[in-house]
């Protein structure tokens, strides 16, 4: 039987018209064989495919490889692997410092499309290990945009990759918690060298915020710009002096700070307490920063010779630090919270506020001594998000306020801080 009436008669839908004999057309092609050496490829004109291909491999620590496109900088680099659930703001995230010694995976498929620009910087470099992702943009279509996220890893000398499943890697750190990695474009390294690399590397108990802080003192002025800044309340009115312990700290919350009325003097980690008692400061904040509390003892340190003698604010790092100080223990969590949609309850007023996290690490309220108030709690999981001690004249949060990205819902914080100071100052 004829092929076109064979079509015919198996598709009973079609009619045997629409298929005429007459309107069959037959086509012939001759097929030969062609050596495919090196020598054969150049004879006969072979060119580099016009698509990118595989050049890169994510080998985690429990065996599983992924095969990947590479972007931004090239070689062999380790790092822990964390999930983020932010939709926007990935300049932010890459300019994190609390981020050090991890890679971020983006849940969101598409990243790039809005390039890169000078004021979505939150620190002064590039502190994560690397950026895997599902697909990279391939324009840019933001008014601010000066630079492609390709190039501007390449400049900053950060790994990135594309074209993975994210979401498989997402679900096997949700039920495996948070692995280490060992992204790589060498082909020269094996498996199982790269394997034995993230198999034998820690993070766990390693000073990670040493690498971050700033080496000296320094004088914070900028304002959260206008036409960014959505709560005007005390612009102009410097008359309260912070001293922000710098263990990582983002940009924004020293913009939303001055935009409440501070003076902000930003000292390194191992600032002596001694010596920030003598600036005499109407507050001292500490920042949020990478990775565990445990590991920087001299920051404990610090902060316990510093609360109950003026008012405090710590910021995730910085509410870890104050948990450890009043006595209290921290624990690593199994993926850590990285997003800007996590719910939390603030058990004062009862209100729910969707809130900006990025930590692997906890207070245990369990540990905690008598009169210190759990103010905060994650709706996801009930962990402490917050801490409160009225007679040490403390307050903190284990998640970012001031957002950068993510929602505003947590920024009237900065006005009960500055409302603590201004009690204490009262009160003097």
């Amino acid at each position: 039987m004829d092929s076109a009436l064979r079509i015919i008669h198996n598709n009973p839908l079609l009619s045997a018209a629409a298929f005429s004999p007459k309107k069959v057309r037959i086509f012939t092609v001759n097929c030969s064989s062609v050596s495919l050496s090196s020598e054969g490829s150049s004879s006969i004109g072979f060119v580099e495919r016009p698509w990118k291909v595989a050049d890169a491999r994510l080998v985690l620590e429990d065996g599983s490889i992924w095969r990947a496109k590479s972007f931004g900088a090239s070689g062999t680099q380790v790092g822990e692997v964390v999930f983020n659930t932010s939709l926007t703001g990935y300049q932010e995230i890459l300019t994190d410092p609390s981020y050090a010694g991890q890679f971020v995976l983006m849940t969101n498929p598409h990243i790039g499309n809005t390039g890169v620009n000078f004021d979505d910087e939150e620190s002064r470099q590039c502190f994560l290990a690397g950026l895997v992702i599902r697909s990279l943009s391939i324009s840019t279509s933001n008014w601010r945009c000066t630079e492609t996220l390709s190039d501007y890893l390449v400049a900053r000398n950060i790994m990135g990759i594309y074209d993975v499943d994210t979401r498989a890697i997402t679900r096997r750190l949700r039920e495996d918690g948070s692995l280490i990695g060992v992204l790589s474009t060498e082909e020269s390294k094996t498996d199982e060298e790269l394997l034995e690399m993230s198999q034998t590397w820690e993070i766990v108990g390693v000073d990670l915020i040493s690498g971050v802080s700033c080496k000296t003192p320094y004088e914070w002025v900028a304002r959260t710009d206008s036409e960014w800044d959505f709560n005007f309340n005390g612009r102009n009115k410097e008359n309260l002096h912070v001293v922000a312990y710098d263990f990582g700290i983002k940009q924004n919350i020293l913009r939303r700070l001055a935009s409440y009325g501070c003076k902000i003097t930003v000292v390194p980690s191992k600032w002596p307490a001694s010596e920030t008692l003598k600036m005499k400061p109407d507050g001292v904040l500490f920042s949020n920063g990478p990775g565990d509390p445990s590991a920087v003892p001299y920051a404990v340190e610090t902060v316990k010779e510093i609360i109950g003698k003026i008012p405090v604010f710590g910021i995730c790092m910085g509410h870890q630090l104050l948990g450890q100080a009043l006595g209290g223990k921290t624990f690593k969590m199994k993926f850590g919270h990285h997003g800007g949609n996590h719910p939390v309850r603030n058990l004062q007023d009862g209100s729910v506020e969707i809130s900006a996290q990025n930590h692997n690490y906890a207070v245990d309220p369990a540990s905690l001594p008598n009169g210190v108030e759990v103010t905060h709690i994650n709706l996801n999981d009930g962990s402490c998000a917050g801490l409160a001690y009225s007679s040490l004249k403390l307050m903190s949060l284990q998640y970012h306020p001031e957002a950068s990205p993510g929602p505003h819902d947590s920024d009237p914080v900065f006005a009960e801080f500055i409302q603590l100071m201004k009690q204490e100052k009262t009160q003097a």
